[in-house]
């Protein structure tokens, strides 16, 4: 079991910036996929980014060339940079390996 811990979340600005991080625990993180998701109110968890153990990564239509996912091994962290933010992006969001979810950081964009 792997435990993560999702920070970096906050209030910014249409068109602002910020990088969410989320530090793993228990296991490599960079053994596995581990991926990025959020959920706005009301709607179900979706996908946002994924970085796979090889380091290819991949990404929703959504946020194609406004996020960045990448990955710390030495720190077993990976992060989401998330630049040109729109009030649409302003959900909760989390990091998932191997089936493990951690608990969340809110960004909200206005």
């Amino acid at each position: 079991q792997v435990q993560l811990v999702e920070s970096g979340g906050g209030s910014v600005q249409v068109g602002g910036s910020l990088r969410l991080s989320c530090v793993a625990s228990g296991d490599t993180v960079g053994r596995y996929c581990t991926g990025w998701f959020r959920q706005k109110p009301d709607k179900e968890r979706e996908g946002v980014a994924g970085i796979e153990s090889d380091g290819s990564t991949s990404y929703a239509d959504s946020v194609k060339g406004r996020f960045a996912i990448s990955r710390d091994n030495a720190k077993n962290t990976v992060y989401l940079q998330m630049n040109s933010l729109k009030s649409e992006d302003t959900a909760r969001y989390y990091c998932m390996t191997i089936g493990d979810w951690g608990q969340g950081t809110q960004v909200t964009v206005s």
